[in-house]
């Protein structure tokens, strides 16, 4: 099927200069990549309001707003907790939209809250005005129930269920990481929640385990995803020196950190000698070396047609956007996208267009747009 999206014949033949000039052409599809907007103190999410805006999370503790047109409001959302600390790893970290957004307009965000020397991940939520200057009602729903005094690990990301409850995953904590095997705490777990924060009654029982928590034994959870077909849900987590691990997410099971791991320390020692062991989950796939895997997102989109339903995942070490084709829960190839540009990627969504939206991690941040870049034979084809 030929893919003309909306463009009339004249603006495709218009656009045929700028295709040979910038389109990328990959394994199955060819794109373009516009900057929507720049200048995010380290970008860490993004999301998309019904009315075109987008929030976009920054790590140093911003919430900003680009505007339907692209410009990127000067002043950022107000009404953000007090006590969120930008500390290493730990700051302003995912977002998303409630269920019922048009009529209870509830935006979701994770955080790091505390102190250095007592910290933790909390999970909050309020409410946007209509002009999109500000949070009120805002309110702790979930809090770690683990301080710690490093910087680092925090997971974060939050994902949406059919059924209205949300998971929220997390890390060890860093130094903390024997603790992700110690289901009574919430270092290394994946948690699921309802909307307000309450433990949904048919969680998995779970030994001990603190309330809400889903799954134990991760290192440090920074993506999530559902499969658009199979339903099943998806995350991944960085390894230490090697080992960053793709899961999905079965109810009650340990992942195993760190009594197994494909992984070394960074220092080159061994963390365990041990890949496997009874009762312990084994990734559905893993890298050697790390990539330091981010954002994550299925595509279900309607403008890469040849995409449908794999797997995107963006990358901060190895600085570039992994394509994984799937065949159900089966990842049967990888493609690297994005690897020539030099940048650290910490996130990727689909956005409502169908085009790809990748955030840039630095500074002086941006967010990437990947857009379907129409081939000469495409091209030739509409003009007859």
């Amino acid at each position: 099927m030929i893919r003309l999206a909306s463009l009339s014949t004249a603006a495709l033949i218009a656009a045929a200069p700028a295709f040979a000039q910038d389109a990328i052409e990959s394994e199955q599809e060819s794109f373009t990549v516009e900057v929507v907007a720049d200048g995010f103190a380290h970008p860490w999410a993004i999301t998309f309001l019904p009315s075109g805006e987008m929030l976009v999370t920054e790590r140093e503790g911003g919430l900003r707003v680009i505007e339907a047109d692209g410009t990127l409001r000067e002043t950022p959302v107000s009404g953000l907790p007090g006590d969120l600390i930008a500390i290493r790893q730990g700051g302003l970290l995912d977002i998303a939209l409630s269920p019922d957004f048009a009529e209870d307009r509830l935006v979701y965000f994770s955080y790091s809250e505390g102190t250095e020397e007592a910290n933790r991940t909390a999970l909050a939520r309020g409410r946007l005005s209509e002009d999109l200057s500000a949070l009120t009602d805002v309110e702790d729903i979930f809090i770690v129930n683990f301080d710690k005094r490093s910087g680092f690990h925090f997971g974060g990301r939050i994902l949406f269920n059919p059924d209205g409850t949300l998971f929220l995953t997390l890390g060890d904590g860093g130094r903390y990481q024997d603790e992700a095997q110690n289901p009574e705490n919430h270092l290394g777990t994946v948690v699921r929640l309802n909307p307000d924060g309450s433990i949904p009654a048919d969680n998995p029982a779970i030994n001990g385990a603190a309330p809400g928590v889903f799954t134990f034994g991760h290192r440090n959870v920074q993506g999530i995803g559902r499969h658009p077909e199979t339903g099943s849900v998806w995350t991944h987590e960085h390894g230490a020196r090697g080992g960053d691990e793709l899961n999905i997410l079965i109810p009650g099971t340990n992942y195993g950190w760190p009594e197994i791991t494909y992984g070394i320390n960074y220092r080159g020692t061994l963390i365990t000698d041990e890949r496997e062991r009874e009762g312990m989950a084994q990734p559905l796939w893993y890298w050697n070396p790390s990539i330091a895997p981010s954002g994550m997102a299925f595509y279900d989109g309607n403008m890469f047609e040849a995409w449908s339903g794999d797997l995107f995942v963006s990358a901060l070490v190895q600085m570039k956007l992994v394509r994984l084709e799937m065949d159900g829960d089966r990842v049967i190839s990888t493609e690297d996208l994005l690897a020539d540009r030099n940048e650290r990627y910490r996130d990727v969504r689909v956005g409502p267009d169908g085009a790809l939206y990748v955030l840039v991690d630095a500074p002086d941040g941006a967010v990437l747009r990947l857009e379907h870049a129409p081939t000469p034979r495409e091209e030739e084809f509409e003009g007859q």
